[in-house]
């Protein structure tokens, strides 16, 4: 979602929203160049740092962190920075910082692939749907505002009442049915559920064909994953009953009690409207292809939509290393929240599906930013 540019000196103060990583703590981190940065891992993080700061200039921060000024030097200069000396891009230009007490927790997510066609056919009977046109915000004074300051999503009824979105269980039952809104159909529930959870996908018709989809919007009701309700209700675990809290072991909850199952995915209200997209890849929330081992996801809240990020001694080793922030999640709140991003095919899948990681996660920001902030 855009938002207006920034303006305004380079003294004014930081925005403090309610919640945010201003009112979270900010402390300074070490130099960049003593952290373990491997040369290829920052190379790909500067060509995603690169194509992110358009939009790191011209959005508004709601961390609170940073300007889009703030970033104009750093910016210009990985326009034409060489790749093989991307540790030094960083070192020189930006500066670390923690927020709140650093602990990260980081998770995953892939591009799904799933069975999938353009037009109704036996064996494809899962509406996927467009964002729907009454799909707005409310206007001011007809509801409570959210903890970012925007009105919530919902729709008005005939008489102008603003009310919140149907959710996941009215849309599967036709809420929306009839309005021609279908832009493909899928053939298994569960696999599309989790295409909506990550956010974007590709359609494999049984000729082969391959419509790639994208994020479009989402029915503003909250989301809650149904690897939480499973943990709630004891199912996670290894004992007799139970399941792997992986990607593979929900899925295998869910293939062996449909009928639990099925209650448990409309306990998650939310719901994800989608579009067809042309690019090589799934768009993240910043308006960029996102790329696998050096995108990531987080709050917006807490870090400025890309900036990178750098997380050291996870317990899942390969969470280790720089991320930038190119898009949000639904699930993904909070400070030192990550989701990664890990591309497409069986091996994205099993790596991500299998992510859940604790660490220490740092945040880059450009150098004078700290001093600006009076952190410690």
């Amino acid at each position: 979602m855009s938002r207006p540019p920034i303006s305004g000196p380079a003294t004014q103060p930081p925005i403090v929203l309610p919640n945010n990583a201003v009112s979270a703590g900010v402390t300074r981190g070490p130099a960049i160049d003593s952290l373990d940065i491997g040369a290829s891992d920052a190379a790909e993080a500067l060509a995603a740092f690169r194509v992110s700061c358009p939009s790191l200039q011209r959005r508004t921060d709601a961390s609170g962190l940073t300007r889009g000024a703030d970033w104009k030097t750093a910016c210009d200069a990985a326009a034409s920075w060489f790749s093989a000396d991307a540790r030094g891009f960083f070192a020189r230009y930006l500066e670390t910082a923690r927020i709140g007490d650093g602990a990260a927790f980081a998770t995953g997510y892939y591009e799904p692939e799933i069975a999938g066609v353009r037009v109704r056919q036996p064996g494809y009977d899962v509406p996927i749907y467009a964002a729907p046109t009454d799909l707005v915000r409310a206007r001011p004074g007809d509801a409570t505002p959210l903890p970012d300051g925007r009105q919530p999503l919902g729709r008005y009824d005939e008489n102008g009442r603003f009310s919140l979105y149907y959710n996941r269980g009215e849309i599967e039952d036709g809420a929306l049915a009839g309005r021609g809104l279908e832009i493909g159909w899928a053939a298994d529930p569960v696999e599309f559920y989790f295409l909506q959870v990550q956010g974007s996908g590709k359609l494999v018709g049984p000729d082969g064909s391959v419509m790639h989809i994208g994020y479009a919007a989402q029915n503003g009701r909250s989301s809650k994953l149904i690897g939480s309700i499973m943990r709630e209700r004891g199912l996670i675990g290894s004992g007799p009953g139970q399941y792997s809290g992986s990607l593979q072991g929900i899925q295998k909850f869910l293939r062996d009690r449909p009928e639990d199952g099925r209650a448990m995915l409309r306990a998650n209200e939310s719901f994800v409207f989608f579009r067809e997209i042309s690019a090589d890849g799934p768009v993240g929330a910043l308006g960029v292809v996102v790329r696998a081992r050096s995108s990531a996801a987080a709050d917006p809240l807490f870090v400025p939509l890309g900036a990178p990020l750098f997380l050291s001694g996870m317990d899942n080793r390969e969470a280790n290393g720089l991320w930038v922030a190119q898009d949000t999640g639904g699930a993904i709140k909070g400070a030192n929240r990550v989701d990664t991003f890990w591309g497409a095919g069986p091996g994205a899948r099993a790596t991500a599906g299998g992510m859940s990681a604790r660490g220490r996660a740092l945040l880059l920001l450009p150098k004078g930013t700290l001093t600006r902030l009076g952190a410690r």
